[in-house]
């Protein structure tokens, strides 16, 4: 994959994009709008780039936007690809090795997830402290090199969570940190499930996120995660979540999620 990953950067030269990079931002479901927020934007799509998704949820664009954003070279993903698509948790393996080949300095990510706890209804925002991944899946299962023996202590980097949180707090926008559970969908969580990850300490659940953040760890990529939570659980608060409304609340979430990464990127030293 590295050798597909160098051959992106020879298309994104041709392009005019060049690194290193400040930040790269992967969008998740009902966000993509966000990169529209950028200067100097030059745009490509996964589809011209070996080893990028394509993606088959509604609301994923499938494009790569890169531009300068808060003051900074900045690089926008335009939608990921999920476990649930095609069965393969290295989905987003190309995309992040081309990211880490450019030099990208902070990796964040933002996903679309449901909450356990009162005080993150649809709307809220959360940093990811941590996650709990019990799929039996990992994207480096068939890596055949020591690097595949990734350490996970502070997987969240907490240089960048502390950097988020003091964004949050110039904007005086509440942003409480909480763990993240990965359940591989397309089906959302029962009720059932959903007892079970809070008892395990989970605060929020999602479908993607995690494998993307094992594949960054192992490149040496710096990580962040935001939440947007979009509904409560299945049997929590009554919560009975559908795809139609995690793009909604996405929607109107993304105003707020742009504010805080403005001003985390405008941080950043």
């Amino acid at each position: 994959m590295i050798d597909a990953a160098k051959k992106n950067l020879a298309v994104l030269r041709a392009r005019g994009v060049e690194g290193p990079l400040d930040a790269a931002i992967v969008l998740g479901t009902g966000l993509g709008d966000m990169a529209a927020r950028m200067s100097e934007a030059v745009s490509i799509s996964y589809g011209e780039l070996q080893g990028f998704p394509a993606p088959t949820v509604s609301g994923h664009a499938g494009r790569l936007v890169v531009g300068r954003c808060g003051g900074r070279r900045v690089a926008f993903l335009q939608g990921r690809g999920h476990y649930y698509e095609n069965g393969d948790p290295r989905a987003m393996a190309g995309a992040l090795e081309t990211l880490a080949l450019l030099g990208c300095g902070a990796l964040v990510l933002t996903a679309a997830s449901g909450s356990l706890r009162a005080d993150l209804g649809p709307g809220a925002l959360m940093l990811v402290a941590d996650h709990i991944n019990l799929n039996g899946l990992n994207p480096l299962i068939g890596v055949h090199s020591e690097d595949r023996f990734v350490n996970m202590l502070d997987a969240y980097d907490p240089g960048l969570r502390a950097q988020m949180r003091a964004a949050a707090l110039r904007l005086r926008l509440p942003l409480p940190e909480g763990v993240y559970m990965w359940f591989s969908g397309p089906s959302f969580e029962t009720p059932a499930e959903v007892r079970m990850a809070g008892i395990l300490g989970a605060d929020a659940v999602g479908m993607s996120v995690v494998p993307e953040v094992i594949l960054a760890r192992r490149l040496g990529l710096r990580i962040c995660a935001v939440s947007l939570i979009t509904n409560h659980a299945a049997g929590y608060a009554g919560g009975a979540p559908t795809h139609d409304q995690t793009k909604a609340i996405a929607g109107t979430g993304a105003s707020a999620l742009a504010t805080l990464l403005d001003a985390f990127l405008e941080g950043l030293p």
